[in-house]
């Protein structure tokens, strides 16, 4: 079976921005992919590539073994997109509009578009133009979801949504991987991309920089250790791996990288009362990429 996404060498370069440069990615049946990056990084680039909306300076983009770029109507036949935000017909309803999007893609469960307008709370009788920037974006989740496509592109799905819908959203990526839907989706919500997605890829400068789940991802940033001893060793600052000590009376803060065995010896020398040691958030791997401090708002700053 072809893969849901797949790119070979897929580059994008405006004038003399490279957008995309020699992306080689391959999705499995199933899966739901984060797409991390910052502004600018190429992430909705990508997914205008993988819908034919640009033309790419070269490689390729395939959808289920479809030439995204040679044949894009025949890639849309299984894709539903959400982008964050779209452009809709303000004179319509919002059951108009559902109706008219459903024809457009030609597969929708009646049944389950009721379940995700109770689910978001969502007033279909309205007309577009009253509806707040929330409820537009409401409006074109349900259309995307509500098409059971087999792949699901959206792009930044979540902006606009309050704490509450966004978790109505999460049950409905759940529901989607659950039927064997493929999920490709760009997010700057680290939490809710560690939340729901099982690959996490990572965009810098146009450029794929790491792939991986979160626990192959976890080298990228060192751990978090904090404890409580009877006395701090002085050889602890000068330990291969240690950095961002902070000490204060009996307790220690700091990160760990490599090895930790010679780390855990040299406190239980030092006699500990407490330990805890956490491993990094999505958060934290993402801003180790950028140049960020990981210790950056954990001490007190």
């Amino acid at each position: 079976m072809a893969a849901p996404v797949k790119t070979e060498k897929l580059t994008k370069v405006f004038g003399k921005t490279e957008a995309l440069v020699d992306l080689d990615l391959e999705m499995n049946q199933g899966e739901v992919l984060g797409y991390l990056g910052p502004n600018g990084a190429g992430k909705t680039t990508t997914i205008r590539l993988l819908l034919g909306i640009l033309r790419a300076t070269s490689g390729l983009a395939r959808i289920f073994g479809v030439d995204a770029q040679a044949e894009p109507a025949k890639a849309h036949e299984r894709i539903a997109y959400v982008p964050g935000e779209a452009s809709l017909w303000p004179g319509l309803t919002g059951e108009e509009t559902l109706r008219l999007l459903g024809n457009i893609q030609g597969n929708v469960d009646v049944a389950y578009r009721e379940v995700l307008i109770e689910r978001f709370n969502f007033d279909p009788s309205r007309k577009v133009r009253t509806y707040s920037r929330g409820n537009r974006q409401k409006l074109i989740l349900i259309a995307g979801m509500m098409s059971r496509a087999d792949l699901l592109l959206l792009d930044e799905p979540t902006a606009g949504l309050d704490p509450l819908m966004a978790q109505a959203f999460r049950v409905c990526v759940d529901e989607a991987r659950g039927r064997g839907q493929t999920v490709f989706f760009s997010s700057h919500a680290l939490s809710e991309v560690e939340a729901l997605c099982d690959r996490v890829a990572i965009l810098r400068g146009g450029r794929l920089i790491e792939l991986g789940n979160l626990h192959e991802m976890r080298h990228l940033s060192a751990l978090t250790i904090d404890a409580d001893l009877d006395r701090i060793p002085d050889q602890l600052a000068t330990l291969v791996g240690v950095r961002g000590l902070v000490a204060s009376d009996h307790h220690v803060h700091f990160h760990a990288e490599g090895p930790v065995e010679p780390v855990l010896r040299l406190l239980a020398q030092a006699g500990t009362e407490h330990l805890l040691v956490r491993e990094p958030t999505l958060e934290e791997l993402f801003l180790a990429h950028y140049g960020q401090a990981v210790e950056e708002g954990q001490n007190g700053q």
